[in-house]
Order: structure tokens, then C-alpha cells, then sequence
């Protein structure tokens, strides 16, 4: 990292993420976000996500040190020769799910994704839901809790949590998986190529109402969502060599 490399250290609002906040501030100074040339995340997952959609759209990088639980997205936390390890990171880009979502009462709603975009049931009932993939329908009815759709990046959260296929990062792919499916019973999801338009029509709406979730953005009684890869969009996350996100993913695979 050249000298002079100005680094922004964000924390999450937990007891030992702000004492190592103030720690590395000492170490290493502070500049605000929108001045920095790396942003540094002190925390868990959650916060890497707040992070990534902070500078969605920029060339600014962010580096995480893990001061959560899992830190799938985060390095491993230290404080010496901070800059050095900045310096020798591997770089990967994220691109963004769009959702698209309109309202029982006809309000339109956008927002980015970098994890998956879902459907969820709102009420007792399940939710009946059409899919249709580049303007053919290819499910008329699914009858289930839920169903999202997540990027290659986001195939190791919510989406393995519901059964779905981790994805490689070079795979230029999207899992689509149901949330307990009831009818078809047997219908596991599918892969999509990144470059598809998915569109999900609330069957039964007033009776069965959904919300759709994209990240941190929830939008209620929708009737329609759909949702399609935004290449012209994308987010930098730095790993140490030896916690490339590519490999991590992979990794992943053969966890059990």
C-alpha cells in the first residue's frame, strides 16, 4: 500500500468491534469514509454487507478483520503491519441483484441486493408463486414458505441455510431455491445463467400476502418482483492471500 494511503475504520456497534475501532485509530489514524482509499470493517458478515452496499457503485475497496461470529466475509483480526496486509490483498468484485417490486397498491419499489433477494410469506398461509425466467413461464404454481434467488457471493448464507447450491464465484451463475416447498414437493430450485430476468407474480395475494426482502430492504404485499443481475454495478472486497473468497467458496463445498 503506497504511503499516505489513508484507511477508514468502521465498527459494529458491539463492546469489542469499537475497542479495536479505537485501537487501530491510534495505530494507524482515521480519515471519514467518503476521504479514504480503503475502507477497513471491524466486525462480522452484517457489517462487511452494510459496508459493500456503502460504496456500491464506487471504486473504493473494503477490507474486513473479523470482530464477529462467522466472518465469512472477513479476514482474520490483527493488528500489526495492517497496512502491509492491505497491500498484499487479493481483490474480488461483486455484482448486485436488482429487485424490481410493485405493490398490491401499485407502488413501485427498487433496491440492491448482494446476498439474495427472497420471497416470503407474510401471513399463516403459504404463498402461491409464479416463476418465469427471460418472459417464459417455467413453474406456474409454487406453493412454499418462500423462494429467493442470490448471488454467487450470497450461495453460502441464506441460500445454503435453505438447501440451495453453493456457486464459484467465476461460475456466472444464480441459484434460484424454494423455502420448504410444499407443492411441487420434489422441486429442489435451479441454476440460472447471471444474465436471465426472473420475474415472481404473487398468485392469491390478498388471501396469501408476501414480502419481498432484498438485503436490508423490505417491501410488503408485493404482487410482483423481478429481479436480474447488475453487471454495471459492483463492490471490492480485499482478502489475505490465504482467505481468497474463491477459495473459501470452494472450501465451503466440503464442509460438513
Amino acid at each position: 500500500m503506497p504511503a499516505g494511503t489513508k484507511l477508514a475504520f468502521i465498527a459494529a456497534r458491539t463492546a469489542s468491534a469499537e475497542a479495536a475501532r479505537a485501537r487501530l485509530v491510534n495505530l494507524y489514524g482515521d480519515v471519514d469514509p467518503a476521504a479514504a482509499d480503503v475502507i477497513v470493517a471491524l466486525g462480522g458478515d452484517g457489517l462487511m454487507l452494510e459496508c459493500l452496499h456503502r460504496v456500491l457503485g464506487t471504486a473504493m475497496p473494503v477490507y474486513g478483520m473479523n470482530c464477529g461470529s462467522v466472518g465469512f466475509m472477513m479476514n482474520e483480526y490483527e493488528e500489526a503491519d495492517l497496512p502491509a496486509r492491505i497491500a498484499r490483498a487479493h481483490s474480488s468484485e461483486l455484482h448486485p441483484l436488482r429487485m424490481h417490486a410493485i405493490t398490491a397498491s401499485g407502488v413501485v419499489e427498487e433496491a440492491m441486493a448482494l446476498n439474495e433477494v427472497s420471497l416470503l410469506r407474510q401471513g399463516r398461509q403459504a404463498a402461491k408463486i409464479r416463476i418465469s425466467i427471460d418472459h417464459t413461464e417455467r413453474l406456474a404454481e409454487l406453493i412454499c414458505d418462500g423462494v429467493l434467488i442470490s448471488t454467487p457471493a450470497g450461495s453460502t448464507a441464506y441460500n445454503l441455510s435453505a438447501h440451495g447450491p453453493i456457486v464459484p464465484l467465476s461460475a456466472n451463475l444464480l441459484p434460484l431455491t424454494p423455502i420448504s416447498a410444499f407443492r411441487p414437493r420434489r422441486w429442489r430450485g435451479a441454476l440460472l445463467p447471471s444474465t436471465v430476468d426472473v420475474l415472481f407474480e404473487v398468485l392469491e395475494a390478498d388471501k396469501r400476502p408476501v414480502a419481498a426482502v432484498a438485503d436490508f430492504t423490505e417491501v410488503r404485499h408485493v404482487v410482483s418482483v423481478a429481479v436480474s443481475e447488475d453487471r454495471s454495478l459492483g463492490a471490492t472486497v480485499l482478502f489475505d492471500p490465504d482467505r481468497a473468497l474463491s477459495e473459501r467458496i470452494i472450501t465451503e463445498q466440503f464442509t460438513v
